[in-house]
């Protein structure tokens, strides 16, 4: 969420509670600023017509060097017994196996020193 947040310092403080100010800056600047979060952590909802947040077609897969893998679009993760566990426009998926939330990444690989081998 780091990457997201320091675009607009003024709105998204997390140091501070409550942590948002929309008022800080344009509402078309913080949607802008939302859409870059690779993870999902932030999302919006236009209360003033503005444009909705939207999926963007079909999933598309980023592994991340030693990270997760950063996945945008229309996503849906079920579990194992087919149950929707989140449908989302962003989401990073562990892969290292540590995260406490899986198949969610938790910042894990991190703390564990998780590293991919390069093709």
């Amino acid at each position: 969420m780091k990457s997201c947040v320091r675009r607009l310092g003024g709105v998204f403080d997390p140091a501070r509670r409550p942590w948002i100010d929309v008022d800080a800056a344009d509402t078309d600047a913080i949607a802008e600023t939302v859409l870059t979060c690779p993870t999902g952590a932030l999302h919006f909802r236009r209360l003033d017509g503005g444009a909705q947040e939207e999926p963007g077609g079909p999933p598309v897969v980023e592994p991340r060097p030693d990270g997760p893998l950063f996945v945008r679009g229309a996503v849906r993760i079920v579990d194992a017994d087919g149950r929707v566990v989140r449908e989302d426009t962003r989401v990073a998926l562990c892969r290292c196996g540590a995260s406490g939330n899986k198949p969610f990444c938790d910042g894990s690989h991190r703390r564990i020193g998780f590293r991919t081998s390069e093709p």
